[in-house]
């Protein structure tokens, strides 16, 4: 893989280099790691880089690798950088051949995200979203019990993603993940809806298999002086007619990262939490509470798409980086299997993509609309 953006002063950048390097299927070839060229640099020479393989911008980088021979030029290329800096880069790697990897949320604008989406199916090309939570083993295992009916119709979806790192003025002290999140120029037009809130919309609509058709949004800035929203409730509506409720907020003073989902059928339903991730709570109405756990040796008992992502046998905690790592191996599995000319299993294609995309930025611009409007309901609108 190639990478753009994710040098030695960037958090995503490392967590993308682990997440791809743990399974032994990637190899960083090449990158454009910074807009900073002493950054760049010094960035790629810590990570053992050529230095002719060593970029200043991603459009340089792009053109060379495409002009390299099929079997040394980058597979793909990866994209950390803020989201106003997505949708460039994505394009000119789809236009040239390359298949893509790209934080969330996809791009900057609703827009921006539909041609994204009109280029992969011009190329058929891979895209893959690094929605982290989606690849945890017991959130997969979550989807496919839905999936086979065993909780009945769903009826009610509660989400939450409180954290409490922006209870303050962050981006007026000098943090730099701070400051670009909460700047409608770099972030877009949502702040912790965009950031945190897509992370759980897409969660719930990932597990139930439903889609969001309505919501009712309100916004909230509550540090004086900040320009975007740092907290935020949604009411929803689903394609099935259940309801939920998910809250977004980087003001709830205490919490670290503390993602949970709770979903309700006629039958019972489950319950996770991303602070424990191995752990999955199910309930039931007439019958007492399941607690099933995470482990490669559990096959019996879980789904063929929780234990082909459970690396390590029950009560070897795996977490954040397993999941991202996750992501990144099934799109390798798909990748080579494409390239070999073989198909991939169900379990290996099992990743976020464009279409994930594209519901993401939708969610944005609804819940802003939404926001903004006297009226109770805003159809959701893609």
């Amino acid at each position: 893989m190639g990478m753009v953006g994710g040098g030695k002063d960037a958090f995503i950048g490392a967590i993308h280099r682990i997440a791809a390097n743990m399974d032994g299927m990637i190899e960083l070839v090449c990158g454009a790691l910074s807009i900073n060229p002493d950054v760049a640099k010094d960035s790629a020479k810590s990570l053992f880089l050529p230095e002719s393989r060593t970029y200043l911008t991603y459009e340089e980088m792009i053109k060379a690798e495409a002009a390299l021979p099929a079997d040394q030029r980058m597979d793909f290329v990866t994209i950390v950088t803020p989201n106003f800096a997505h949708f460039a880069p994505a394009m000119m790697a789809l236009e040239h051949g390359f298949h893509v990897v790209i934080e969330k949320p996809i791009t900057f604008s609703l827009d921006e995200a539909k041609q994204l989406q009109q280029k992969v199916a011009e190329t058929g090309l891979l895209l893959c979203l690094t929605h982290t939570y989606s690849g945890y083993p017991m959130v997969k295992q979550a989807k496919q019990m839905v999936k086979e009916n065993a909780f009945g119709k769903i009826r009610k979806v509660v989400v939450e993603y409180p954290q409490g790192w922006l209870s303050k003025l962050s981006e007026r002290e000098g943090n730099a993940q701070a400051a670009w999140r909460t700047d409608p120029k770099r972030s877009g037009k949502a702040g912790s809806m965009g950031d945190i809130g897509t992370h759980a919309a897409h969660l719930a609509e990932y597990i139930t298999g439903l889609k969001i058709t309505q919501l009712c949004a309100d916004l909230n800035i509550m540090v004086p002086g900040r320009m975007l929203d740092d907290d935020g409730n949604v009411l929803l509506r689903f394609d099935n007619g259940a309801a939920g409720v998910l809250i977004a907020s980087q003001i709830a003073a205490g919490e670290e990262n503390n993602l949970r989902i709770k979903v309700y059928g006629e039958k019972g339903g489950i319950e996770w939490s991303q602070q424990e991730p191995n752990t999955l709570w199910v309930k039931w109405l007439d019958q007492p509470m399941q607690v099933l756990r995470a482990g490669s040796n559990y096959g019996a008992h879980l789904s063929s798409f929780a234990t082909h992502n459970a690396r390590t046998p029950g009560g070897h905690p795996e977490g954040y980086l397993e999941a991202f790592g996750n992501i990144y191996r099934n799109f390798a599995l798909t990748l080579s299997a494409r390239i070999a000319g073989t198909s991939p299993s169900a379990e290996a294609m099992d990743f976020p993509g464009v279409e994930d995309g594209i519901r993401g930025m939708a969610f944005i611009d609804n819940v802003v609309a939404s926001a903004g409007m006297d009226t109770k309901w805003k159809t959701f609108e893609v």
